[in-house]
């Protein structure tokens, strides 16, 4: 993957503007619309002046990836915290899925990890450490519990969560408040509260 060393002030100032349009292209158009001469045209810019940031299709869409799931580690970090409200964590999880246009980010990442093994590798490494980050969050609060149960909670709760989105979308379905309320008792009993 591409990074920002030896860039001026300028460069990564550039780079991060490409990456800006490929991920909303990602959105508006989806992942089979990602190509490189698409994000040349949506930046204004030259094949070749996109080239020079990303030599390859590949270095593009794993920055943009780097990009996304290293800003929703930033969101996960602290609501997984320990001294973290457990019914806070829950309902900020919750919350998110209502940005319609982070709903359908993901989407849009599912399916390219679907398609392309370096996606899935990313993707597969961005949840091994979100589930993670909710172990340790449940060896805080539930240090009885086994490592083995934890990872399995936490595994199951990410599920949950994750394919929650679909629905509370309305991607998959149409939100529902009584969904919602088992949703969240659901969680709470997987967290052990």
């Amino acid at each position: 993957m591409s990074n920002t060393r030896g860039l001026s002030g300028k460069g990564a100032q550039r780079r991060e503007q490409l990456l800006e349009t490929a991920e909303e292209l990602l959105v508006t158009a989806g992942g089979s619309e990602l190509s490189m001469r698409a994000v040349a045209a949506a930046a204004g810019v030259r094949l070749g002046h996109l080239q020079h940031y990303f030599p390859t299709h590949a270095e593009l869409v794993g920055a943009v990836l780097e990009r996304v799931l290293g800003r929703s580690a930033e969101r996960l970090a602290p609501l997984l915290d320990p001294g973290r409200d457990e019914d806070d964590l829950i309902r900020a999880l919750l919350a998110e899925q209502q940005d319609a246009r982070l709903v359908r980010l993901f989407a849009e990442l599912w399916a390219l990890a679907a398609r392309d093994a370096s996606v899935a590798t990313a993707v597969q490494a961005f949840y091994a450490r979100y589930r993670d980050l909710v172990v340790c969050f449940l060896a805080e609060r539930r240090p009885a519990l086994g490592a083995d149960e934890r990872r399995a909670r936490a595994q199951v709760f990410i599920m949950l969560i994750e394919g929650a989105s679909l629905f509370r979308s309305g991607l998959a379905g149409a939100p529902d408040t009584s969904a919602d309320t088992e949703l969240l008792r659901t969680a709470r009993g997987l967290l052990g509260l």
